[in-house]
């Protein structure tokens, strides 16, 4: 559901808000509703989107409206860098999300970024661009899917990434696919330009894979010492994320490498294919030298040349151009050349 700028809330910044109730199964709060305090035992849990662009964000972290104060400054931060803080039992991430553009569309590259502070009961989630997780999370929620938790939340906001990711890799691998049989055709010409748009993506997908996936590693550490306070569902939640984030990170690592492989392999293939050509060209330069030194001689108006009185003096030059040629044929058989060329 689209926010006017004409609506009210009852928070500043806060593009939308959900109730989950004990089941798991949230409702969307209208804008002019009064905001439930952070529930606790067994009621479910409160969902807060904001927009981090808003100027008053920085009086109600200090408010601690969103959690301990020094968390939430360090996790609503400008900083675009993946993160990941802990506070006793609240825990502040900063990971990769797709963009949306104005018209809606979602970008395949996790090139934004959410920001989220998780609560025992209470998740806090913002952005300063538009991007597609979180409401694609709430669709998903409007549409019956419940949620038991705000790790829960997180994870949907993790699996779509990852989802957007996974397809993208796909996609790489099909088209990588293509361009391998058609190499491995000999009636289709090597041409690398397709490969440098998939080498890129790939690339720059892997550099967000690595640093969402490294953001999950931590929190899975962290998550290992004896004295964390985080819930149990956060523990269940990372080790999970890992697990998938792993095995993308692995898939990405592996596309990266095809894509080099194919590059190197397609510009080795063209410079095999320039140095005959160039060998090519060496033996018939090699060849037409000697007629030419004959030719040129033969050119020249001075007097007493030989053959100039001659009736078939002009065949007689031609003979010795055909001579010479062979001559310097003769002499690249006896080098071995011409037999090192045809057997390689």
């Amino acid at each position: 559901m689209q926010r006017f700028l004409t609506d009210t809330t009852a928070l500043p910044c806060l593009l939308f808000a959900m109730q989950f109730d004990a089941r798991g199964y949230g409702r969307l709060l209208a804008p002019g509703d009064d905001l439930p305090e952070a529930s606790s035992g067994d009621e479910g849990f409160l969902w807060l989107h904001l927009d981090l662009v808003d100027a008053r964000l920085e009086g109600l972290i200090a408010a601690g409206r969103f959690g301990p104060p020094t968390l939430a400054a360090a996790t609503f931060a400008r900083d675009g860098h993946q993160r990941v803080v802990i506070e006793g039992t609240s825990l502040g991430l900063v990971i990769a999300d797709r963009e949306r553009e104005f018209g809606g569309r979602v970008g395949e590259e996790p090139a934004g970024r959410l920001h989220c502070v998780l609560g025992e009961h209470r998740l806090v989630s913002g952005r300063r661009h538009a991007t597609a997780a979180a409401e694609a999370a709430r669709d998903a929620v409007l549409a019956g899917r419940p949620v038991a938790s705000p790790a829960g939340l997180l994870e949907i906001f993790v699996t779509g990434v990852a989802a957007s990711l996974d397809a993208s890799a796909r996609r790489f691998s099909d088209e990588l696919d293509a361009i391998e049989d058609r190499m491995l055709d000999e009636d289709q010409r090597d041409d690398p330009r397709p490969l440098a748009p998939i080498r890129r993506q790939a690339v720059r997908q892997h550099r967000q894979l690595a640093g969402l996936s490294a953001v999950f590693h931590r929190l899975e550490s962290e998550t290992e010492e004896d004295d964390d306070a985080l819930p149990e569902a956060v523990v269940s939640m990372a080790a999970r994320v890992v697990q998938r984030l792993d095995s993308l990170h692995r898939d990405m690592l592996v596309l990266s490498e095809r894509s080099r492989l194919l590059q190197d392999e397609i510009a080795g293939r063209r410079a095999a294919e320039t140095n005959r050509q160039l060998f090519t060209l060496s033996i018939l330069t090699a060849l037409f030298l000697p007629p030419t030194l004959v030719t040129g001689v033969f050119g020249m108006n001075t007097k007493g040349l030989f053959l100039g009185d001659f009736e078939n003096g002009s065949f007689l030059a031609l003979g010795i151009c055909a001579l010479a040629a062979l001559a310097v044929y003769g002499v690249i058989r006896h080098l071995g050349l011409v037999k090192r060329r045809a057997g390689s």
